[in-house]
């Protein structure tokens, strides 16, 4: 074999190491954005820069002051952020959504506007596929709207609301409706919105034309009584959906049918560890991106519960980790997929964890953040 050959060969063996290795090597850092309730000595939302080479977050201080936004979204294009303001009555009107744009040098929120969210305490929300349409859940109103994202980033008039009606059988935390989640099929067809106080998942069909909601057929899957479902997340595959329910403390697993956008229940276990007899209510729940494990937090043991998903979508508990602080209301993923930052909004801390690729596990990094009431965490994509 002559010299150019053998080094041609050598060139097309050195490409076929290296090549991929570049296509999955990590962004050098990301936008890391904490959204709080603001009691105390917390102004809004405070902004980091997350280096996920070291699992490492660099305060950049407060991003923007806003009134307890205890939960943000980004929008796909990665320049505008979205905030609920969760107030029932604020200088006289119920709780609204605000928008910003995202400086991605500084990290600094510019204000650009806020609207109604057509309800009272809104709780959640999430961005159409299009990024011309958000939704928004109202706890307190139990009511579910529908906003115009405009090509500036503000935010619109609403093109849906819908008010549910009924009670659950907890007379205390189920008194009437009340909107927790709101979660957009993979194909963007249908909005699913967990009602705690109904002890429902709604079902509607989303038009993502009109930004329209319609009751679907069935317009509704039950869970059992006094559950109070509080988070949906799909699996990466769509063919699963799991859920947290607050009042139970326990994690359903569904079989999702993509072409009637319905729910059928396969399983429910317990979000705590066997012994366990405090206190404890469920919250935040999260499918690992690479759709083998799923995540819950629990509030009272304080820690979050690994499951490992199988092949038909039922989980098996893997472990239970202590997020060494109160009340993990909220946790994320980071982009990586390598580690999960837990926000402890009773103890003014987010905590980093490393997610063991093999197992799911979790193992602290060491690394402390000390946020004010911390109770939602979003990552923004520097390139």
């Amino acid at each position: 074999m002559n010299k150019k050959i053998k080094l041609g060969l050598a060139a097309l063996l050195l490409a076929s190491v290296v090549v991929p290795f570049i296509r999955t090597a990590e962004p050098d850092e990301y936008l890391m954005y904490i959204g709080t309730y603001t009691r105390n000595a917390s102004k809004g939302i405070y902004a980091y820069r997350f280096q996920p080479s070291a699992g490492r977050a660099v305060s950049l201080g407060l991003a923007a002051e806003s009134v307890n936004p205890s939960f943000i979204v980004v929008h796909p294009n990665r320049r505008f952020l979205y905030a609920v303001n969760e107030v029932s009555n604020y200088e006289g009107k119920n709780g609204y959504v605000s928008a910003f744009s995202v400086d991605a040098k500084t990290g600094r929120l510019s204000f650009l506007n806020r609207v109604s969210s057509g309800g009272s305490d809104p709780c959640h929300l999430v961005i159409d596929k299009s990024g011309k349409w958000l939704m928004v859940a109202n706890y307190s109103s139990g009511s579910v709207a529908a906003l115009a994202i405009e090509k500036d980033g503000k935010l619109g008039k609403p093109s849906a609301l819908i008010r549910h009606s009924g009670s659950g059988v907890n007379p205390r935390r189920q008194e009437g409706p009340h909107a927790h989640c709101v979660v957009l099929s993979p194909d963007n067809r249908y909005l699913l919105v967990s009602d705690l106080g109904l002890d429902k998942v709604m079902l509607y069909r989303f038009d993502a034309v009109r930004g329209a909601l319609e009751p679907n057929d069935p317009p509704f899957v039950k869970v059992s009584p006094g559950s109070g479902p509080r988070h949906l997340s799909f699996h990466p595959s769509g063919r699963f959906a799991y859920q947290i329910n607050e009042l139970s403390s326990t994690l359903t697993s569904f079989a999702y049918d993509s072409k009637i956008g319905n729910l059928k229940e396969i399983q429910t276990v317990s979000s705590l560890p066997p012994g366990f007899r405090g206190s404890n209510t469920a919250a935040e729940l999260s499918v690992h991106p690479n759709g083998k494990v799923v995540y819950g937090s629990n509030r009272g043991h304080d820690s979050i519960a690994v499951f490992s998903i199988g092949d038909k979508g039922m989980v098996t508990p893997v472990g239970y980790v202590l997020t060494q602080g109160k009340v993990p209301r909220h946790f994320a993923i980071d982009p990586t997929g390598n580690f999960l930052l837990a926000a402890n909004q009773d103890s003014d801390s987010v905590v980093v964890f490393r997610i063991n690729d093999k197992t799911g596990t979790l193992v602290s990094m060491g690394t402390v953040l000390q946020v004010p009431n911390p109770v939602c965490v979003a990552f923004v994509p520097l390139r």
